[in-house]
């Protein structure tokens, strides 16, 4: 088996624009990073989102290691596939970057709501949750929450809103450190 390793990108709700962090890795290394693309990033069904998911997996492994870099709902979809998914295709993950992920269980937008609720079973592979001090999506104690329940290593990040295309972040240099810690 080949060793190149796929980052697959799973931005949230609404899709990652062109100045998103997300977007602007995915255009700097095309060879390597890959969006796993949603039926419809506007009105999310949670099968839906986790079936694609799943396939996008299945397909990278084949070519080599996979590391998920994952954004609000995205973070929210990897939680409910390795909650559901055989342990065969997880084993495939080698690690996964969650950015922001969005509380769910508390916005209230109809869209998001077959999502919940947010699944904090232990993630099988190593894992960096990065949130923000003001994020409008998620509180600081509930991303440390969602960090503990999953295993996962916590990371704050500063102020940055959702760390998103409206927080500034540009190509986002430091989530590209954190990628390369996993």
């Amino acid at each position: 088996m080949p060793d190149r390793t796929t980052y697959l990108i799973l931005p949230g709700y609404q899709n990652s624009g062109p100045g998103h962090w997300q977007s602007r890795w995915e255009a700097a290394e095309p060879e390597a990073f890959r969006r796993v693309e949603q039926a419809d990033w506007d009105h999310p069904e949670l099968t839906d989102w986790v079936a694609r998911v799943d396939a996008a997996v299945a397909g990278a492994a084949a070519e080599g290691p996979v590391v998920l870099v994952a954004h609000s709902l995205g973070c929210v979809t990897v939680a409910r596939w390795v909650a559901g998914a055989p342990a065969g295709r997880t084993a495939a993950v080698r690690g996964a970057l969650l950015v922001a992920p969005a509380d769910i269980d508390t916005a209230e937008v109809p869209e998001l709501f077959g999502f919940r609720p947010v699944a904090l079973d232990p993630l099988p592979f190593p894992t960096v949750v990065v949130s923000s001090a003001d994020d409008p999506w998620v509180s600081p104690e509930r991303a440390r929450e969602f960090a503990r329940a999953w295993g996962a290593r916590h990371v704050e990040a500063g102020a940055y809103g959702h760390l998103n295309a409206d927080s500034g972040l540009g190509d986002w240099p430091e989530g590209r450190k954190l990628l390369a810690e996993l």
